[in-house]
């Protein structure tokens, strides 16, 4: 299998590169001419930004540039070697020589990644460097890297000496972990003990350890950049690192988890050697978000399509709204899609508390997220929605973690993650929202919509501005609620033309991010994930569910929320100017072709302006701030 990915034509052992960006250009030509990549700007683009995540650079004069990217074709691994060294950046401030960069498609099978571990034991195999750097020819080059190790018998003087457990994982999951497995199991092999080695890669987790296993263990070793279940480790004697430590010095890292203090739950980041620091760019508020919108999006795209599918075959126009008949099997259908979307809320905001907080975190995010969501708890006629969720999740994690944070006796300690941290934590979070946080935001609403009423009959362009940009704010929660229940009572007085604006406001935010993803793919301005909920945010838009764009709007609010805004405004706007009115307390352009709209062409226009308003805006936006990263980078 390794012969697929390594060829003589893909070793270049004469680079000519003399800076770190050339020795990339310089490969990834290589890749190119070899018709593994079909894309070479794009693929720079992905080394560059796997890069941004943390130097790939080892000691030893070893480089490892790599990256998941759409632009790869097939699988393959370029070298290269300079013989006068780079810059790279390398931790023992040395000059690179040898580079093997890894070109992994995206998306598509994960079989070279059983392949890029058997690279890895290679890489710190002694004296393979010295052999490589000093090969005359490409064919003699693939030799040494084909070359099987003879096993290495350990010495009966340091057998049995006891069991040790690793945790690895690099944040694109390719090469360091793998790396770092190796490094592991060579490391304990020569000081005689036995070792599992779980591997946080890209194809999931492999290798877990059992709870037997833990219990046995005589010391973890947790050399990972990413997040892990830290709980399952409490009582034992652990220590906590980067992805690169072990390939440093394995041994060393085996030795200091053998002396570690015992771990205490939730306390990972005292336990942490020193100087060994996770390298990264993104703060810690943002993986926390990530972690919260990663897990939510199963639930939006799953609830979305199955109100999307209902409404769209079920759905009948009436003057409460879209409406499905009581027993069809559309009505059962719609009820499954309603219990996924009354879920992702507190996903959101229990995920966001799980990655601050881990284990103890999860129950009280997740009741927090509900109760955030529930505007019955404080007097609300709405809930926060997913600006809530965010506050609750991030209020919950750090309460909880300094809660798990405390010196306890060892006869309460166990009862910390399980018991005492959940139960505090979900107090702690009802309180805030029921009688902290609540009572302004019930405030808010009752204030918003005497607004509303206020302005009902002034000009109808400052109405349409204000009117959808409540709408494109927070997609379900107070503002958005507040317009929308707003122009539902003005239905019943007989005043049309508000429940018109709003319905062409509503479907442009998940209509909008549905066309960004289009337009900012190739920009490599959206991850694969997003990329995919665009899908499905364009089908909730077609039937004026808004909350297709939420996940959007919680990983990059800086970008989303303005865009959607500004879209929204100008369709509400055209809306009024048209005389566009609509007679059921629904919007999105099922509501225009079912006959609900009195001018629909004109609606579906205003919709379809406001959708691209959004869309440009947005890509505009996150060009921009991109660019300002790279600048920073740079």
């Amino acid at each position: 299998m390794i012969t697929k990915l390594i060829n003589e034509n893909l070793i270049k052992l004469e680079l000519q590169a003399q800076t770190k960006e050339e020795v990339f250009k310089e490969l990834i030509a290589v890749l190119h001419a070899q018709g593994r990549i079909s894309d070479q700007e794009q693929f720079l683009i992905d080394i560059k930004a796997r890069e941004e995540l943390g130097n790939t650079g080892f000691e030893e004069g070893i480089a490892l540039p790599h990256a998941k990217s759409a632009a790869v074709i097939e699988p393959a691994v370029a070298i290269g070697v300079s013989k006068s060294g780079i810059e790279y950046g390398a931790e023992d401030g040395e000059l690179s020589k040898l580079f093997f960069m890894i070109a992994s498609p995206d998306g598509g099978d994960n079989h070279h990644i059983e392949v890029l571990a058997e690279l890895s034991s290679k890489l710190i195999e002694d004296g393979f460097i010295e052999k490589f750097l000093s090969a005359t020819n490409s064919a003699q080059a693939l030799e040494l890297l084909l070359a099987k190790e003879a096993p290495v018998q350990a010495t009966s003087a340091i057998e049995n000496q006891g069991f040790v457990i690793g945790v690895t994982g690099c944040p694109a999951g390719v090469a360091h972990t793998y790396l770092a497995a190796e490094a592991l199991e060579k490391g304990a092999a020569a000081l005689g003990y036995d070792i599992k080695v779980e591997t946080n890669g890209s194809i999931g987790v492999k290798n877990s350890p059992t709870a037997e296993e833990i219990a046995k263990a005589d010391a973890i070793i947790v050399a990972c950049d990413k997040q892990v279940d830290m709980a399952r480790f409490a009582g034992k004697r652990v220590v906590k690192t980067n992805v690169k430590a072990p390939i440093r010095d394995a041994q060393g890292l085996i030795k200091e988890a053998l002396n570690a203090p015992l771990y205490q739950a939730e306390a990972g980041s005292e336990t942490q050697s020193a100087g060994s620091k996770v390298a990264q760019t993104r703060s810690n508020l943002y993986r926390y978000l990530m972690n919260g919108v990663s897990h939510m999006i199963p639930f939006v795209v799953t609830g979305g399509l199955l109100i999307a599918l209902a409404l769209a075959v079920g759905g009948e126009p009436t003057e409460a709204g879209m409406a499905i008949p009581d027993g069809s099997m559309w009505n059962q259908i719609l009820q499954v899609g309603v219990v996924a979307f009354t879920l992702m809320i507190p996903i959101l905001a229990g995920y966001i508390a799980y990655a601050i907080a881990d284990r103890p975190g999860l129950a009280p995010g997740l009741i927090g997220g509900w109760i955030a969501n529930n505007g019955s708890f404080y007097g609300a006629e709405a809930g926060t929605g997913f600006i809530g969720a965010i506050i609750a999740g991030l209020l919950v994690g750090y309460f909880v973690k300094w809660i798990t944070s405390l010196n306890y006796h060892k006869f309460i300690q166990p009862l910390v993650p399980i018991m005492i941290a959940p139960i505090t934590g979900s107090l702690f979070i009802a309180g805030m929202f029921i009688f902290i946080i609540g009572a302004p935001i019930a405030g808010l609403m009752d204030g918003l919509n005497a607004m509303l009423t206020s302005m009902s009959t002034g000009n109808v362009v400052l109405l349409g501005i204000v009117l959808g940009g409540m709408a494109g704010f927070d997609m379900g929660g107070p503002f958005n609620k507040v317009a929308f229940l707003f122009s539902v009572g003005m239905i019943a007085s007989g005043q049309t033309q508000f429940m018109g604006a709003m319905a062409c406001a509503i479907p442009v935010a998940p209509l909008g991010m549905a066309l960004a993803t289009v337009l900012g793919r190739k920009l490599d301005l959206f991850e694969e994930s997003e990329i995919e909920a665009g899908k499905a945010s364009g089908a909730m838009g077609l039937v004026g569910i808004s909350e297709g764009a939420i996940p959007f709007a919680a990983q990059d609010p800086m970008s989303v929320i303005p865009a959607n805004v500004l879209g929204s405004m100008v369709a509400a706007v055209m809306a009024f100017s048209f005389g566009i009115t609509n007679s059921v307390a629904h919007g999105g352009p099922v509501v225009a072709l079912l006959g609900a709209m009195n001018l629909p062409l004109l609606a579906l226009l205003s919709m379809a302006t406001g959708a691209v308003v959004t869309a440009l805006t947005c890509v505009t936006l996150k060009k921009l701030r991109k660019a300002k990263i790279q600048a920073a980078a740079a």
